[in-house]
């Protein structure tokens, strides 16, 4: 198959992890980004491809999982509402909230529908107009463009109905973060092409030079993964620190700007709490005022819910690659799949999940 069967052929991947053995001469630390290389890295066990001195660290790439339990909640107050048909994707339904999550709520009675896009749930309020159809929408910038023509569909064929409950979070803010902590490992990013697709890489260049670190914009194929780390640590062995687009069939450097025209028309960047990690500056997206009457927080006053997260579940040190899932004391026992305590362990793109999946520990 076309852009699969290729990008997982295992002469490509011995040849990759041959060239990477000669080129690495000192100890590297190497975040991915996304989740979805970290479930490629655990499931082909890349790893083993690599010499002992070079370290993966998973970073927060994983929507899901930094969705902060305040808006689980403010989520699960909505289920609640009699009025409401909460409509998400599948994957948001078992991330728990104070009090439970999406899924026992939809058990209780409430009336949760699990959706493939916003623009089915915006289909479900026009079937359903004595209803307040809530759609949850999270994710990075992928998503975001999507979930903004949504709501401009709704203003445009005058739905009145429809909002959205806003959790979107912006990737460089996070990358920024993570390279000004005291405490920092890492020396080089593996950026999410899918995310580039849509935004570009153009802003990574200021990243790369402000903290002299290395960034490969990678896909999600072995030898996609692999082709980013002989990327950035060539840079590295070299001194240099750029932005590499090792994902070019995909990803070019300005994104597709009509996304961008759609995701920017309906939302503006503010401050963002990520869940177990902290509020980062400017790493989120609300929606502007032009759209308020979309905005669910807003039209059913939720500003009230606060939350606080548990000090017994380590999620926030795994999404910043200073813990592996394995050295929480919960993984595997208390916390599994089944019976997540975090969100890491619910998404398929969580690091909990991938490393009980595979077990390449």
């Amino acid at each position: 198959m076309k852009y699969i069967d290729e990008y997982r052929d295992i002469n490509v991947v011995t040849a990759l992890s041959k060239r990477i053995h000669e080129v690495a001469k000192h100890s590297w630390n190497i975040m991915e980004i996304c989740g979805g290389q970290t479930h490629s890295i655990m499931k082909y066990n890349l790893t083993s491809f690599l010499p002992p001195k070079i370290s993966l660290i998973h970073g927060p790439g994983c929507p899901v999982c930094v969705t902060p339990l305040e808006k689980i909640d403010k989520a699960l107050a909505l289920a609640s509402n009699s009025r409401v048909i909460f409509t998400s994707f599948g994957d948001m339904l078992r991330v728990p909230g104070s009090q439970g999550d999406l899924l026992k709520a939809k058990a209780n009675g409430a009336d949760v529908r699990t959706v493939y896009s916003p623009l089915d749930a915006l289909k479900i309020a026009t079937d359903n107009l004595s209803k307040e159809i809530v759609f949850f929408a999270i994710g990075f910038e992928t998503t975001a463009p999507v979930n903004a023509l949504s709501v401009i569909q709704a203003q445009k064929q005058n739905i009145k109905n429809y909002s959205v409950l806003s959790s979107h979070v912006l990737v460089p803010p996070a990358m920024e973060l993570i390279l000004s902590s005291p405490d920092n490992r890492v020396n080089a990013f593996l950026a999410a092409g899918h995310v580039c697709t849509v935004m570009g890489y153009r802003q990574y260049h200021s990243i790369a030079a402000r903290y002299k670190t290395p960034i490969a914009i990678t896909g999600f194929e072995p030898v996609d993964v692999l082709q980013g780390i002989l990327s950035v640590v060539t840079q590295l062995e070299n001194n240099t620190a750029l932005v590499k687009n090792e994902y070019a069939r995909i990803v070019t450097e300005e994104g597709n700007e009509n996304a961008q025209e759609t995701l920017w028309r309906v939302f503006e960047t503010s401050d963002q709490t990520w869940r177990g990690i902290g509020t980062i500056p400017k790493s989120g997206l609300r929606i502007r005022k032009e759209f308020q009457a979309y905005d669910a927080e807003l039209k059913f006053d939720l500003t009230g819910i606060k939350s606080t997260e548990s000090a017994n579940c380590i999620a926030g040190q795994i999404l910043q690659g200073k813990l592996k899932p394995y050295q929480c004391n919960e993984f595997g026992k208390a916390c599994t799949p089944e019976n997540p305590k975090g969100a890491p362990m619910v998404s398929h793109e969580g690091a909990c999940s991938a490393y009980f999946r595979f077990q390449n520990i």
